[in-house]
Parts: structure tokens; sequence; C-alpha cells
């Protein structure tokens, strides 16, 4: 089996997983299989294979405080294990890193310098016990020999020659991942038996014309065992339904190549979850064998019908899937947990889930990370979840000159698009992460901006296997220089790290930026007393800092880039907050990262931005503290996944500030279908009584509507403050989106003087809750005057919103899901404006 073939009817692959053992050793100490120097090594009992920091974390030796450098040594791995049966077996080797020896029985049988290829060795084992050796060379004395020199620096990077390696750099980028290098098995280790008829080098591929959709399979056909092949079928299914094609074999002789071809009449479409319903078709290959009663299956995954097309005139980067723009949104993907890296089903479901609950709709696979799992694969392609699917190359000056290393290369994208041949999901692939924008600000001449390695080979690849797919050569690449935000892809942190103006979001027109947003994000309070609990709970602290992400050698980290964000927006000093009230500090940090990033969003959402995408800088942390993640290791959101969450709806409202020319309301929706409604205009002055406006709207199927809010009035009033005759007329502004039975589906606030110097008083907060029969709560949230950024805390629940405002005299019922199992919740509501936090009755 491969990566397209994802199981066959008659094989069983039997994962390698108990009776492991490791050890480590200085550089060299065994020169190669040894079974007396190995005897003599002091074994660690591991409960499953995995990565060095995997094992030792389970078995207690281990955690992110210690200072264990993996790949200072050589790591040894052995397994002793009974043959499944006699006959020819085919053992596994999903992901070694990343320069590694196996020997099978005292007799050499692999070696792999790249831990993004896989491995299936035919091999026969003897009757009864037989042992599995594995080394792992420490990489640091692999980096010590003489290379000729980069032509630029990598900063990010702590050793320049790494370029030279096919490995993550997670782990070995102290600025901003943990110290957790992966080294050993990363991906599993496994027997099967040698299967009667398989498929090499496959290819799959959808394509929709018109309502019809054509499925092609691709080929050679390998039979062992003396088969012969009498007939063979291409299999589509969807629901309890299913349509086959006989399929055209050239010869029935080993090593023929196999061709498939089925057209179904009319197919459903798949669609972005935002846009519409991401329906899926079951593929397989049955292959009838002479002597044989029942076919054998092959399954090759599941498929979707879709066009997707990258336009890219003049200067633009739009996606559009089915001939619709997609404004792309999401984040970019960090796996679930750094020290193991094999992303589980549970995993990939749980956070593509929260990508889904926040309206996102694409994940960028980032360069600096790992090619990420089938589960998640097949997540994305479930959820209508879009991928934007980097190469692992980043920053750095590879060495493409070398014959090796292109030989490396060119099978570890094969087998990369072999497992993404026919998958929906699969927007773009990218040659690289910032690989172009490196070169260009370490100073490198205009000539060698362009790698040869992913303007030449890499395209190549992608066009031989994986036909019809956007290919694009950096993640900041076209303009003047690289990271020129008006035209094609870049990195934007123009708001974020080069402390620019909020209202640069808007000038810097940025086309589609590929990260973005940048900052240190406060983790919510359950994290928190987990890093107390390890001396790191004031942000000051040396184990709070270690966890800030940071350039290496610069005298900023990114909790400084937050605070420069908290003074522009609350007008406070944030040296004299954190001085007086560290929680405090911490509630206005929560904030700042919430505001922030929606302010951005909302400059880069308008029908008439020339924006199509953007994606922030992290989904999710790589370690507890406050990281780039608008979710915490733990997987709990913190406050900038909710503020985005409010404004990347497929329905949704908010409001732009368009100075003189007023406060304009912007209706936005993806769907099918046309959105006939009522827009909801609160005007809440500083005291007295709220006022309320409402006039019907119909937004047509994938539209926009821009309304200036004084529109709805009868006469002018200075909503955006700009004219400045005496005091502002109201404090804030709230918009409501309803449907045509009168829900809510979004709202939006607009502050007219913002948030500076926010008065902090008692706005008459109250909140009750009520358990439902499933677990979850249901709390009311009421305030008698304005509060701003309300949140709940309430331990063992996850709020479905949080830092919301509310308005005078209103409420809003927020949901609660258990996270474990609380006879007695029992919490607190309070406000950033609010003196003192109130506890929340909990009904019997």
């Amino acid at each position: 089996m491969n990566g397209l073939v994802r199981s066959i009817s008659s094989v069983e692959r039997v994962p390698l997983k108990a009776g492991w053992e490791i050890a480590g050793t200085t550089p060299n100490a065994i020169g190669g299989y040894d079974a007396a120097l190995l005897g003599d090594l002091h074994w660690i009992s591991a409960s499953a294979p995995g990565t060095v920091a995997a094992i030792l974390r389970a078995a207690g030796r281990w955690d992110f405080t210690a200072t264990e450098r993996f790949d200072a040594r050589d790591w040894w791995y052995r397994l002793r294990f009974s043959t499944p049966g006699p006959g020819p077996t085919i053992l596994g080797f999903d992901g070694l890193a990343t320069v590694a020896e196996v020997w099978l029985n005292g007799a050499a049988l692999l070696s792999s310098d790249n831990m993004f290829v896989a491995h299936a060795i035919r091999t026969l084992l003897r009757p009864g016990e037989n042992e599995l050796v594995l080394r792992f060379k420490a990489l640091d004395t692999l980096l010590q020999g003489r290379r000729p020199r980069p032509r630029w620096r990598a900063p990010m990077v702590e050793n320049q020659q790494l370029r030279w390696f096919r490995t993550t750099l997670l782990g070995r980028t102290p600025g901003w991942s943990p110290p957790a290098a992966a080294v050993g098995p990363w991906r599993p280790i496994w027997i099967e038996s040698d299967a009667p008829v398989s498929l090499e080098a496959p290819q799959l591929q959808a394509e929709l014309v018109g309502a019809a959709g054509i499925v092609r399979a691709h080929g050679l056909l390998k039979l062992g065992h003396g088969a012969r092949l009498q007939a063979a079928a291409l299999i589509v299914a969807r629901g309890a339904g299913s349509q086959r094609a006989e399929v055209k074999v050239e010869s029935l002789a080993d090593g023929s190549p196999l061709h498939a071809e089925l057209q179904l009449p009319e197919v459903e479409r798949w669609w972005p979850h935002t846009h519409g319903e991401p329906a899926l078709y079951a593929v397989r290959l049955e292959l009838q064998l002479a002597g044989t009663a029942a076919p054998i299956t092959l399954a090759l995954g599941h498929i979707g019908f879709r066009t997707l097309e990258v336009d890219t005139a003049g200067g633009n980067f739009v996606v559009r899937v089915n001939g619709e723009r997609i404004f792309c949104r999401g984040a970019c993907w960090t796996p679930p947990d750094v020290v193991a890296l094999e992303t589980a089903p549970a995993a990939a479901a749980g956070v593509l889930d929260q990508v889904v609950a926040a309206g996102m709709n694409m994940i960028r696979v980032g360069g600096t990370m790992v090619y990420e799992s089938d589960a998640f694969l097949d997540a994305c392609d479930a959820r209508g979840v879009l991928l934007w699917q980097d190469f692992m190359f980043a920053n750095m000056d590879y060495p493409e000159a070398d014959a090796a290393f292109r030989t490396s290369v060119t099978n570890e994208v094969r087998q990369l698009l072999e497992r993404l041949g026919g998958r929906p999901c699969l927007a773009v692939l990218c040659g690289n992460s910032e690989g172009e924008q490196q070169a260009a600000m370490w100073g490198a001449p205009r000539e060698r901006w362009s790698h040869p390695l992913f303007h030449e080979l890499l395209p190549q690849l992608c066009a031989a296997h994986a036909s019809g797919t956007a290919y694009w050569p950096s993640s900041a690449h076209g303009g003047a220089f690289p990271h020129q935000g008006n035209v094609g892809t870049t990195s934007y942190y123009g708001v974020g790290a080069y402390l620019r103006p909020l209202d640069d979001a808007r000038r810097a027109q940025i086309r589609f930026a590929t990260e973005c947003l940048a900052f240190a994000n406060v983790p919510e309070e359950p994290l928190l007393l987990q890093l107390a609990a390890a001396g790191g709970g004031k942000v000051h602290s040396p184990l709070w800092k270690s966890r800030v992400p940071r350039d290496l050698g610069a005298g900023w980290d990114f909790d400084d880039v937050r605070d420069h964000y908290l003074r522009e927006v609350f007008d406070l000093d944030p040296p004299t907050v954190r001085y007086a009230e560290h929680d405090r500090y911490l509630e206005y940090g929560r904030a700042t990262s919430a505001e922030v990033m929606a302010a951005a969003f909302r400059e880069w959402r308008r029908g008439c931005s020339d924006c199509n995408g953007a994606l922030i800088w992290f989904l999710r942390d790589l370690w507890p503290g406050a990281g780039w993640g608008v979710i915490d290791s733990s997987g709990e959101p913190k406050s900038g996944y909710y503020g985005l969450a409010r404004l990347l709806q497929p329905r949704t409202v908010f409001i732009t500030d368009e100075g003189g020319n007023g406060l304009y309301a912007h209706v936005l929706n993806e769907t099918g279908g046309e959105l006939a409604g009522t827009l909801a205009l609160t005007l809440i002055p500083a005291s007295g009584r709220s006022t309320l406006h409402r006039i019907p709207v119909t937004v047509g199927a994938r539209g926009t509507l821009e309304l200036p809010l004084v529109a709805m009035l009868e006469g002018f009033s200075d909503l955006s403050y700009s004219y400045r005759f005496g005091p502002p007329p109201y404090e804030a502004v709230r918009i409501a989106l309803l449907d045509a039975a009168g829900a809510e589906l979004a709202h939006d606030f607009h502050f007219l003087l913002g948030h500076r110097r926010l008065a902090v008083h008692d706005p008459g907060l109250a909140a009750s809750a009520q358990r439902l029969p499933d677990g979850n709560l249901s709390v009311q949230v009421s305030s008698e005057r304005l509060a701003r950024f309300v949140s709940l805390r309430v331990p063992g629940f996850r709020a479905a919103d949080q830092y919301f405002h509310l308005a005078p005299e209103t409420s809003r019922t927020i949901l609660l899901r258990a996270l474990e199992s609380h006879p007695e919740p029992a919490g607190e509501v309070l406000a950033l404006n609010a003196a003192v936090a109130r506890r929340i009755t909990v009904s019997p």
C-alpha cells in the first residue's frame, strides 16, 4: 500500500507498537550493528514507537523544562517481534527523522536521510522471533562536516547547514519552537503480508465538466505470487448509490500500465464549507484474479468534484472554486502535538472543527512544519477546508545543484503528491516559506531570489504528478520585491511586528497574506494556572519570556508587539498597568489581540477591498505560553479566536469607519441562497436610553451590501465623530443582522471614541446558567449599562463566544460546552470596564 491506496481487502497491516526500547549514546560510540555493544546499553522501555522526546515524555523522563539536546546524541531503537506468518512480508517505515540506519536480524536493511520519505521493504522474516534495530545519527555531528557556505543567512535558523538535511525546523529554531527536535520514527512502523496485487506510482484525478464528473485513476499494476488478472473495475460511490466502469489494462503482465476512467453524468459539487456542501465520493478499484472467488478491493479514499483556479493576472491572487471568488481566511497550521508530530484522527477532527466553527475556510501547512497525516487531509476534505500546502522548505539557501539532494527531494515530492491525489481540499502547492523574501531582505542580488529548486524542479514535479493544481514559488512572491504587499502574496506584519498603525491594514492594499498578525497572545486562565505552577505565571518570569516568540538576536519580542498595540488601543502605559494590576494587564492584552485582529479583517473583508485572503500566524500554540496561536497548546481558544470568529462567518455584518463619509455597514452573504432579512441599528448614548432603527435588506447569493448607517436615520448624525461639533452624540453604535424570522445572525459594535482611557465602573453585569440534558451549560448574560469585552470563566467548560460587548439593558445567551464531568459548575462573568467580576448563578 502507498499514500493513495488506503487499504487492500486481502491484506492486513499490523503496526509494530508494543515492546520497543530506546537508548542514547555519544556520537559514533557504536559504529554499526554490534550485538554485544548494543546489549551493554541502558535501554528504556517505550510504550509505543515515536520520537525520542515523545518516548521520554511518556516515561516521565523529559518535559519542556528539561535541557536535553536530542540532536547531540546517537539514538538507538530496538524491537523483538514475532513473524505474522510464513512468506514474503512488507516492512514499512512511514517516517524516520532524520539520518537513519536500519538492521533486521543483524543485516543492514535500510539507510534514510530524509524524514519526509516513507519506505516499504519486501523481505523474508525468519520463523519465530525477529529483531529490528534502528540508529538515528547525531545531527549536530553531521552538521559539522565541511560544506559550501550559503549565499544568504536565515536568522531564525540556529545552524545554516540544516539546509543540507531534509528535516523539520521545528525544535531547531529556538526563537519560537520548543526544544524538542524530532529524532526517531515519527510515523508508524508496520508489517503486512505481500499483496497478490498492488498499484505502484498511482495517480487519481477528479474533473468537473459542466454538471458531469470524470474520475481517472492511473498506475502500474504489480502482480505477485503467480497471480493473473482477469478483470478490473473502477467504482465511485456517494451514500448508498455507486457507479462502476470496467478498467482497460494494456497487458495482464506484471508492471502493466493501468488506466481507469468513469464519467458520472451529474454530480454534487464540493464547496468550501463557507460557500456550500463539501460533497465527497468514495473511490475503489476491484481486481478479479484468476482462481479467486471474490475480487480484491483497493480503497483509494475520497474525491470531490469542483473546479479550482488561481487568478494571478495583474498582480492579483484570487482563488476561485466552481467559478466563485473565495475570500480565503484561516490560519497557519501547527501540529497539535509538536513532540510526537503525528496527528491522529481524533486530534485532526477536533482542531478542524474549531477551524470551521470560527468561519475559517483555509489552512496553510507551512514549510517550517511537517507534511500532515492522512487523517488531517481527510478532515479538511470532509469539512470543506481548503489547503495551502507548502513543501518543507523555509528561508534557507538550499543546495539544488547537489545531485543526491535533488534525488531525495524528487522522491519526497512524488510521495506527497501521491497522497494528495484527487483531494478536493488541495488549493495551492507552494515551493517554500519566505525563501525569496529571506534572500532579498538579507541583501542577496535579485538574480538569486528565484531559486532553481522552486522555479524549475518543483513545478516540473507538480506538473507531472499533480496536473491542474496551482503551483506558487514562495509564500511571499510577486512585485518589485518578494514581500511587496499589494502584488501577489506576502507575509503581512505591517499591523504586527512592524508596529504600523491600524489603518495600514487598508493602506497596504494586501492582495493575499499567506501569514499575518502575529502577537504573543495571552492564554486563558486554565493554562495560566499551569504556567504558574511551573513558576511562569508572570509575564516577566524567565519561563514566560522563554516561550514568547522572538527573532534570534532581536532586542524585542512579541510581548512588546502586543504592548505596543495595547497602548494604541487603550491609551495606557503597559508597564504602569503591569506594575499595579498584573491580572488586569493580562485582560487588556487579551482584549488587544481580539480588537486588532478584528480591525484588520474588517478592512480585508469589505466588498471593495483588494484583499482576497489572509491567514493568521498561527492557528495553535506549539507549547504552553503566550504564543502566536489563537488557540493555546491545550486546545483552548484565546481571545483572538473569538474576535475573528464573529467576523469570518459566511453570513455576517460589520462596521467600518469611513471618516467624513461616516460609518458603513457591510453585509456579506457567501451562501448559495438569497439572504432576506433586517438590519437593526442601536444608538447607545453615554447616558439615557438607546434608540433602535430598522430597515429591510436583501443580499443575493455570494453577494455583499455596503450601506452608510446614516441612511437608516431620518436626519444627519455624526456617527463617526468626524466633525466634532461638541461632544460625541453617542458612546457606541451596534449593528445587527437578523434573518427573515427575526433571529440574529451576526452583530458588530463601533465605539465613537474607541477604547482609549476606558472608564472602569460597575456596568451591572449578571449571569445565570442552566444545566442542559447533555451536560452543557446555557448561560444568559445581561448588563444594565454598556459592557465591553465580556468573558465567562467556568472551569471545565468552553464558551461559544467570549470577549463580546453588551448593549445597555440587553442580554445574550451563550452556550458553554462541557470539557469534562463537572456536577457542580461554578464560575464568574467579567468585563474589561467592570471593577469586579460577578458570580454566575446556576439553576438547580
